[in-house]
C-alpha cells in the first residue's frame, strides 16, 4: 500500500507525530556546562571567602582522590557491559593496594607495584568470573565473598610480610616509592602570582589550571588515559561490540557466533585489573604506603560513579571528579569549604527546578525541588561552618544526592546480572 493510500478524505492534512527531542550533550554543551560551572565557583568563593573552591592545592588533591574512584568505576563498566554485576570492586581494590605496596618494596620500582596491583585485582576478578560466569553463581553474593575474601587475605598478609620489615606493622607497609611527578614548565609562578590576587574569575582559572598542570604523577596521566582508551575499545572496535552483546543479549550474540563465556571472562579480568589499579594509586600516589582500611569504600563509591554516568566512559570520569572534590573539600578547612558549597548546591537545584518547569513541565518535581533549595538556603544562611562529624561523611551524602538525582534517566545494559548458560537459546 503506497502512503498516498494512507491519507483519508477526512483527514488529509495529518502528520506524523514528531518524537520529543532528546537532550544530548555535545562537545559545546559540556564546554558551556564547565565554564558555567567555573563561574558559578568563582562567584561563591567571592561571597562566601571560601578560597580552597578552587585553589591549585583543592584540585590537585580532587584529582588524587578521584582517580582511584575513576579506575573503580571503570572496572566496573568493563564487567556490567559484559553482563557481570562488579559488587567485589572494593575487595579488588583492597587486594591491588596490598599488592601494590608489595610489589613495590619487593623490586625497589614503583611501576613493579603498578603491575603486582594490575595482577592482585585480576586474580579477584578471575574468581568472580569464575564463581558467577562458570558455575552461575548469585553476583551479588560472589561479590559481597570477594570484598570479605580481600580484606582477610590482605589482613593475613600484612602480618607475614610487612611487620618483618623495618618500619612496618601489622597493618601497614614501610614508606613505598612513588612514581614520577610532571609540570608544564614556565606557567607555574605566573599562575601562582594571579590565583594570588583573589581576583573574580581570573583568580580561579589560575588556582584550577595550576592544580592540574602541576606535580602530576605519571601514573595519574597513565589512569586518565585509560578513559578515552576504554571508550575506543568498547564502542569503537568490533571486540567492543562483541563484549557489549553479552551484556545486552547473550542467546543472541551466541547465535551470531560470539563465544559468551570467554568476553565475559576477559571483561570481568579487566575490571579487576582496573580496581587493583585504583588500589595500587591509594597505595603509591595518594599515601605513601599500605594501611588497613585504606580503600574507605572507594570501590562502592565508583560503583555509584559508574551508575551516575549511565555506564558510559565520560559520564563516570564525569561522577568520579565529582566525588573527589568533595572529598578534597572535606579534608582542606572542612567546615568552611563544605558549608560554602551549599550555596553552590542551592543555585543549582534553583537552575533545576526552572528547567523541570519550563522545559519539562514537571510541576511536582519542580516544586519538590525548589523546596529542597529553599531548605539548603536556610541551613547556609543560619550557620557559619559545618561541623567536623558532619564534613566527613560529604562524599557519600554527595553519592547518595546523585544517584537519586540521576536514577530516571538511567539505562542499564538488558541482560547484567542474568544467568546465562551456554546454549540455553536452542
Amino acid at each position: 500500500m503506497s502512503q498516498g493510500a494512507l491519507i483519508t478524505p477526512e483527514a488529509p492534512f495529518l502528520e506524523p507525530k514528531t518524537p520529543a527531542r532528546r537532550f544530548r550533550v555535545t562537545w559545546r554543551v559540556l564546554l558551556l556546562g564547565l565554564g558555567a560551572l567555573v563561574l558559578l565557583l568563582s562567584f561563591t568563593r567571592t561571597v562566601t571567602g571560601a578560597v580552597d573552591l578552587t585553589s591549585a592545592g583543592a584540585i590537585n588533591a580532587s584529582v588524587a582522590l578521584a582517580i582511584p574512584i575513576g579506575l573503580a568505576a571503570l572496572g566496573g563498566l568493563w564487567a556490567e557491559r559484559a553482563g557481570v554485576v562488579n559488587i567485589g570492586l572494593e575487595g579488588m581494590m583492597i587486594l591491588g593496594t596490598w599488592c601494590g605496596a608489595w610489589g613495590a618494596l619487593q623490586f625497589d620500582n614503583p611501576w613493579a607495584g603498578v603491575v603486582a596491583g594490575l595482577v592482585g585485582g585480576a586474580l579477584g576478578g578471575l574468581l568472580h568470573a569464575i564463581a558467577t560466569v562458570t558455575f552461575g553463581v548469585d553476583h551479588i553474593i560472589s561479590g559481597v565473598a570477594i570484598n570479605i575474601l580481600g580484606a582477610g587475605v590482605t589482613e593475613f598478609l600484612s602480618k607475614v610480610t610487612f611487620a618483618e620489615m623495618p618500619g612496618g606493622g601489622d597493618s601497614q607497609s614501610p614508606p613505598v616509592p612513588k612514581p614520577g611527578v610532571v609540570s608544564v614548565p614556565w606557567i607555574g609562578d605566573p599562575l601562582r602570582t594571579l590565583e594570588a590576587k583573589q581576583w573574580f574569575l581570573l583568580s580561579d582559572v589560575a588556582g584550577i589550571l595550576r592544580g592540574l598542570t602541576t606535580n602530576v604523577s605519571l601514573l595519574t596521566i597513565l589512569a586518565i588515559l585509560l578513559v578515552p582508551l576504554s571508550y575506543y575499545l568498547l564502542w569503537r572496535t568490533a571486540f567492543g561490540l562483541r563484549l557489549r552483546s553479552c551484556g545486552e543479549s547473550p542467546v543472541a550474540a551466541e547465535s551470531l557466533g560470539v563465544n559468551v563465556y570467554t568476553y565475559k571472562y576477559v571483561a570481568v579480568l579487566v575490571s579487576g585489573a582496573l580496581a587493583g589499579l585504583g588500589g595500587a594509586f591509594l597505595a603509591q600516589v595518594a599515601a605513601s604506603a599500605y594501611r588497613e582500611g585504606q580503600t574507605g569504600g572507594r570501590g562502592f563509591i565508583g560503583l555509584a560513579a559508574m551508575i551516575f554516568g549511565n555506564w558510559r566512559p565520560g559520564g563516570l570520569a564525569g561522577g568520579a571528579v565529582l566525588f573527589g572534590y568533595t572529598d578534597a573539600l572535606q579534608l582542606r578547612r572542612g567546615g568552611e569549604s563544605v558549608h560554602a558549597l551549599l550555596l553552590v548546591v542551592t543555585i543549582l537545584l534553583v537552575v533545576v527546578a526552572v528547567y523541570q518547569l519550563v522545559r519539562q513541565n514537571r510541576t511536582r518535581a519542580a516544586l519538590i525541588t525548589g523546596v529542597a533549595a529553599v531548605a539548603v538556603f536556610v541551613v547556609f544562611a543560619l550557620t557559619d561552618s559545618i561541623p567536623s562529624e558532619f564534613t566527613s561523611v560529604t562524599p557519600h551524602i554527595t553519592t547518595l544526592l546523585v544517584l537519586s538525582l540521576a536514577a530516571q534517566r538511567l539505562r542499564a545494559p538488558a541482560a547484567i546480572g542474568a544467568p546465562y548458560r551456554r546454549g540455553q537459546g536452542k
